[in-house]
């Protein structure tokens, strides 16, 4: 079975925050104000971010795909 995560397109992101809010594990942070990173050591994959996302830049995909 593979690993997922949470994997923003920080090109993308708006750094509104709404992620890291939602984020039941605390897994998300706001790089400098200016996009959303995850701490893949806490990231469960659950997607509660990539839904609550209003612009849309969170996907969860294989642990082997996120940089």
């Amino acid at each position: 079975m593979t690993k997922k995560k949470a994997r923003p397109d920080a090109s993308r992101c708006v750094a509104c925050g709404v992620c890291k809010k939602e984020c039941p594990r605390v897994a998300i942070s706001i790089y400098k104000g200016c996009y959303a990173v995850v701490n893949l050591d806490l990231c469960v994959a659950c997607g509660i971010c990539a839904k609550a996302c209003p612009a849309d830049v969170i996907d969860i995909v294989a642990e082997s795909e996120v940089n």
